[in-house]
């Protein structure tokens, strides 16, 4: 490591999930050195520009010589999944990054394999779980979104808008609203979860065309998907596929219905498509990489340990700003902001498909055939 990381028999020990261990500790003769690894590209309007702007942010705040960062876009298509590994590795190899930033489950067994062969390397990873108790990972900090929770504030408001009648771009004749997801997983069950189910409490007889794009990149096959959905009856959706998401954007403007966006304001980032978004669910990725690395800074940022960052923590939200206030009538707003109280407050406890709490298989399916669409 560099000369500035102190070896670990000059660092504190830190007590964390995984036992009491020992990391390089920031020094501050020198700035803290960040980079992140995209297994993607910037550009997609949602996820790793999340992430980007957030480290942009932090080195506009503290300034270059308190904190510097490197971003690495290592692409996305399955061509380029063979180096994703071999970059990780070059940057451990490099050895002057105070933390490498990875995130995603495609990048799991990388991360597995990096943080055992490079242990005085930290790591931040974010947006799926690392088993500490079957992989190590004491060199890793281990962040995770509540995506259920603002996912079912989007349900509730689409539920509501589908049967709008002073909305132009609603057909209220019917109660079909759509979810266009990247790839089955986890944290996409997760947005799926809280989707369906803040649309069942408001009504239970809303049906949910489901349509997976199966990667996060083919912008064009989530369009055509999306298409479908709407042609089918949905005038409300919800893209949760990254890049892949933006086609069903694209098709709320050539069919004139709605899309919600996701992890980024995508209605302040697509001006010409705005009129089409309502708002967007924001994961916080970027203010959690800033939490985090703040956190490190001081040596607080305790390692071998998973955070599941939601409404309370900042780790997700809703966009309430002016365009949302124009585009969403004033009635379900109220309704949303009294729904997102009563999970901040605890009184109302989202379906989860993550951690101790999360539902079985057979429950998700059972919650997807419920609203599956006849």
């Amino acid at each position: 490591m560099k000369k500035r990381m102190l070896g670990a028999a000059m660092a504190a020990a830190m007590v964390v999930s995984a036992g009491a261990v020992t990391v390089p500790v920031y020094a501050e003769d020198e700035p803290y050195k960040a980079a992140l690894l995209l297994n993607g590209t910037l550009g997609d309007k949602s996820f790793f520009d999340s992430a980007n702007e957030g480290l942009t942010k932090l080195q506009e705040e503290l300034g270059e010589d308190k904190f510097t960062f490197k971003v690495e876009q290592m692409g996305a298509t399955s061509a380029d999944e063979a180096k994703w590994e071999p970059t990780l590795y070059d940057y451990c190899d490099d050895g002057s990054y105070d933390v490498i930033i990875v995130g995603t489950f495609q990048m799991m067994d990388a991360l597995i394999n990096a943080s055992a062969d490079y242990p005085d390397q930290k790591f931040i990873y974010f947006d799926e779980a690392f088993n500490f108790e079957e992989d190590g990972g004491e060199n890793i900090y281990n962040v995770m979104y509540k995506q259920n929770e603002v996912s079912y504030l989007v349900g509730a408001a689409a539920a509501m808008m589908t049967t709008d009648e002073t909305l132009e771009k609603a057909d209220p004749s019917n109660k079909v609203i759509g979810f266009l997801g990247g790839m089955e997983n986890s944290v996409i069950n997760d947005f799926l979860v809280g989707y369906i189910q803040g649309a069942k409490d408001i009504d239970e007889e809303i049906q949910v065309a489901l349509a997976y794009v199966g990667n996060f990149y083919d912008s064009a096959a989530g369009k055509d998907m999306a298409l479908t959905q709407y042609q089918n009856g949905a005038d409300v959706g919800f893209n949760v596929a990254g890049s892949a998401g933006l086609g069903q954007i694209e098709a709320a403007v050539d069919a004139d219905k709605y899309a919600f966006g996701v992890d980024s304001d995508q209605a302040a980032l697509l001006p010409d498509y705005a009129a089409n978004i309502p708002t967007s669910a924001i994961k916080n990725v970027g203010n959690s990489l800033i939490r985090a690395i703040k956190m490190d800074m001081e040596d607080e940022l305790e390692y071998g340990q998973l955070e599941y960052l939601g409404f309370s923590e900042g780790g997700v939200e809703l966009v309430e700003d002016d365009h949302y206030k124009e585009a969403v009538p004033e009635n379900i707003r109220t309704k949303v902001e009294e729904l997102k109280q009563e999970i901040i407050d605890g009184k109302l406890e989202v379906p989860t498909a993550l951690g101790e709490d999360a539902m079985n298989e057979d429950d998700i399916q059972a919650l997807i055939d419920s609203v599956k669409v006849k």
